[in-house]
């Protein structure tokens, strides 16, 4: 035991047994994040996302990303703590901003990860909302959504990382601001359809089933929501826009 002591010592020893450990830690974090996202559902939420779809493109997925980068962590904190004890680096001032950074790291890599899936979740949501709706206007929203999301995610991991991000914060106001004055011009369309639809279906001055003619076209209405009124005849569905039901006025048909 004598003969060992000495050995067990050395920092290279340590440094090496520090490394170890941290490998097996890192592997079995990581195996433990990953069964856990599982157990949650988090495949089930992110399905579909082009995030997914591209991480399975390279044979991996989304919670096995997410599993790994806990695993990486511990890993560079173990090579981090190995080289310090090995004393390869002998700087204090350069492992405090190691150890500082590596976290800070983490999470800004975590964020963006986060980010680019609830940027496409939020894209599939609005444009399934937006579906039914028959204004060319409306398709731009999904992807305003997703890019909206993906700015602030980026200026989250920036911040995360030390870089100044006032001047993005900045930009960011103007974004908004730029968004509303824009949108307001180019959805004005839109902003006057919901504002009819809400009219409509605080009023109800028709329903389903009742026949009406809307300009020049007539038949039974099918559905009305938020912004369009459907209605067919025999042998056509019209899509109607709200604010064309104010502009044409409504005739309801009496038998």
């Amino acid at each position: 035991m004598v003969e060992w002591q000495p050995l067990l010592n050395e920092p290279a020893v340590i440094a090496a047994a520090v490394l170890t450990l941290g490998l097996i830690v890192g592997y079995l974090v990581g195996r433990l994040n990953e069964e856990l996202l599982s157990a949650s559902g988090v495949p089930e939420a992110v399905e579909g996302t082009p995030f997914e779809r591209t991480a399975q493109s390279i044979g991996t997925s989304t919670v096995e990303i997410v599993a790994r980068l806990s695993s990486w962590f511990i890993y560079g904190i173990a090579v981090l703590t190995a080289i310090h004890i090995a004393q390869l680096l002998d700087t204090d001032a350069f492992w405090l901003r190691i150890t500082e950074f590596v976290p800070q790291l983490f999470i800004a890599v975590l964020v963006l990860i986060l980010g680019f899936i609830v940027a496409d979740k939020s894209e599939l949501i609005v444009s399934e909302y937006l579906r039914g709706v028959k204004l060319p206007e409306v398709s731009v929203i999904p992807k305003l959504v997703k890019y909206s999301v993906l700015y602030v995610t980026f200026i989250i991991a920036l911040g995360q990382v030390g870089v100044h991000v006032l001047a993005l914060l900045i930009l960011l106001t103007v974004y908004a601001i730029g968004v509303v004055i824009v949108g307001t011009v180019a959805f004005k369309d839109f902003l006057v359809s919901s504002a009819a639809g809400i009219y409509l279906l605080l009023n109800q001055p028709y329903g389903i089933g009742d026949e009406i003619r809307i300009g020049d076209q007539t038949g039974i209405v099918q559905e009305v929501d938020l912004f369009v009124t459907k209605i067919e005849d025999d042998s056509e569905e019209y899509i109607v826009p709200n604010r064309k039901v104010f502009e044409d006025g409504i005739v309801r048909m009496r038998e």
